[in-house]
């Protein structure tokens, strides 16, 4: 890296205290902010004197691909080469950000389970191969910073009673009151290990194959700030905090949320970006939208997080014809904050999330929902509360089969149309869009993996054979290079317009329920034009009168989508599902 230099300014170690006096009050933190320090040296000179860098962090230009490592495979090469050879051969510079999810050795949880986080899985390959994926696009990759596997060798440590392992877990008495730990899984919370000082209770989230780690033990946080700097070395820009917000534990609270779980990503922030100003993190927290947003801070913690109330949102919009829940949503959904954004996405390798939605849809609408993903072959995950009755979590299914039909009929002609819709309302949005693989290519439900594996997430983890792949990608006759090479052309349009910069404005309006309709506005520098994103979420043609457009929209401009003029004087015509991005003419 250029322009670094190895003095430690003193407003880096005054944070570094600032945070570790609240996480670990009573420890000597002047000690612990020195040693965090040296993992992350050299220090970027561009730290001013308040240390905020002026480095931009994404611009219009940014689109994020979520991926396994193995979802394309083929004989002759191990996957992270296929996947390679596909973003050379098919995306050809569409993606600036590639997130390759848990890429280590493993025991569960399709990754999510690490047994050593310094390693490259070796069935998908090896460190140079992440290290040219980064040269390509900025790579993402998942920080597991809650759990590690029962089978990585600090565990085994931990069960041995030696160093280091054996304080790195979270113990509890089982006699703890625990009645209000929230909770993602229905399985038991603790499970009982046999130590040498005796039977130990460790405390498992998810599930007991991934065990909790201590961050008490600052011995612990230690560890993770070489292992991000590992990360770094590698060429690793974007950090996904998986599951972070289930860091802390305290008896008594939810463990949910807890200040010291703010202020450890307050500090990897402080000190990630002291190494690589360009670098993010973003945080993994699937919970009700007003707990998501607290992971921005006041700017001084994540830099992106997740748009967790947009895919179910979405979702429902599509399939009722019915703009109003969304709409709403998005007139009360706050600006961001200097150097922060949202990450939008419709899909990913998890469910679509149920709690962001909780404090929005109505008993009535929830039910309807799931009980029409479950006709088009969607499985509903549950979670356990202190009811003691499994409550649903997340709907299980491909994102292409759940645009099969609508709850008026379930099976129609407008799958594709309905599908592209959703995506170009998420690639218009405020923020950074995110498309997963399998929505990038039309994946329908696995079925077979999913009971083959006994996993509701399986249905939606399909893996790709590339050859197969390829042909289907190279005959326009399938729906397969239908929907890719529509998603690329939008993609290809969204990356020229300075409207769409994740910074630029957005103003909702409430036109009809038909319609889902958004303005985007530039920064007043760019000199470049508002876009007027309108939406038909319909499968009927609508027509909105002149008098009902916004007043600055009552005149002819150019869909960009279509590169037509539209004129406006008889009223705006939209096909079923069709969007237009217009722009004013001169």
């Amino acid at each position: 890296m250029n322009n670094i230099t190895l003095k430690t300014p003193a407003c880096l170690l005054d944070k570094a205290k600032a945070h570790l006096e609240i996480i670990y009050p009573g420890l000597d933190t002047d000690t612990l902010a020195r040693k965090a320090i040296t993992v992350f040296e050299p220090i970027h000179d561009s730290l001013d004197d308040s240390c905020v860098s002026a480095t931009p962090l994404w611009s219009e230009k940014d689109i994020a691909l979520i991926t396994y490592g193995n979802s394309l495979v083929e004989e002759e090469h191990r996957p992270l080469k296929t996947l390679d050879r596909f973003l050379e051969e098919f995306t050809h510079e569409r993606f600036s950000i590639v997130h390759i999810l848990p890429f280590f050795p493993y025991s569960s949880d399709d990754g999510f389970a690490v047994m050593d986080y310094y390693m490259v899985n070796p069935s998908l390959g090896d460190w140079a191969d992440i290290r040219k994926i980064a040269g390509r696009s900025r790579l993402m990759a998942d920080l597991v910073v809650n759990h590690t596997s029962s089978r990585s060798w600090w565990f085994e440590n931990f069960k041995k009673g030696v160093h280091p392992g054996k304080d790195y877990y979270v113990t509890v008495d089982p006699r703890s009151d625990l009645t209000q730990v929230i909770r993602p899984r229905t399985t038991p919370l603790l499970r009982e290990v046999a130590t040498p000082d005796g039977p130990r209770y460790v405390w498992c989230t998810f599930s007991h194959d991934q065990v909790d780690l201590d961050f008490k033990n600052p011995d612990v946080l230690m560890e993770f700030l070489s292992i991000i700097r590992h990360y770094l070395d590698n060429g690793i820009q974007v950090f996904r905090l998986d599951a972070v917000a289930f860091l802390w534990k305290e008896a008594c609270t939810t463990c949910l949320h807890l200040g010291q779980t703010h202020k450890i990503i307050k500090l990897m922030r402080t000190l990630i970006q002291a190494h690589d100003p360009r670098a993010i993190i973003i945080t993994e927290t699937n919970v009700p939208a007003r707990e998501n947003l607290s992971y921005f801070g006041i700017g001084d913690e994540a830099q992106m997080i997740y748009n967790f109330p947009l895919p179910p949102f979405l979702l429902n919009t599509m399939v009722t014809g019915n703009s109003k829940g969304i709409t709403d949503w998005l007139k009360t959904m706050p600006d961001t904050m200097e150097s922060t954004t949202y990450l939008n996405f419709i899909a990913s390798h998890d469910g679509i999330g149920l709690r962001p939605v909780e404090d929005y849809f109505s008993r009535q609408e929830m039910s309807q929902l799931i009980d029409l993903m479950k006709a088009f072959g969607g499985r509903i995950s549950t979670r356990a509360l202190n009811d003691y009755k499994d409550n649903p979590y997340e709907i299980n299914i491909s994102l292409w089969d759940a645009m099969k039909g609508t709850i008026h009929c379930r099976k129609d002609n407008f799958q594709a149309e309905r599908f592209i819709c959703a995506h170009t309302i998420m690639l218009g949005l405020k923020g950074i869009p995110a498309i997963y693989i399998h929505s990038l290519l039309g994946t329908e439900n696995d079925y077979d993996r999913r009971e083959n594996l006994q996993s509701n997430r399986a249905v939606n983890r399909h893996i790709w054979n590339y050859p197969d792949l390829r042909k289907k990608l190279t005959n326009p006759d399938n729906h397969h290079h239908q929907i890719f090479f529509a998603l690329c052309a939008l993609m290809d349009k969204r990356k020229q317009q300075p409207a769409f910069h994740p910074d630029a404005g957005q103003i909702t309006f409430n036109i009809n329920r038909k319609i889902v309709a958004f303005q985007r506005r530039p920064n007043e520098e760019s000199n470049a034009p508002d876009l007027f994103c309108i939406h038909n979420i319909t499968d009927q043609a609508v027509t909105i009168p002149q008098k009902d457009l916004p007043e600055q929209w009552q005149r002819s401009g150019v869909d960009l989508i279509l590169e037509k003029t539209v004129a406006v004087d008889s009223g705006l015509n939209l096909a079923p599902y069709q969007s237009m991005w217009i722009t004013m003419t001169k």
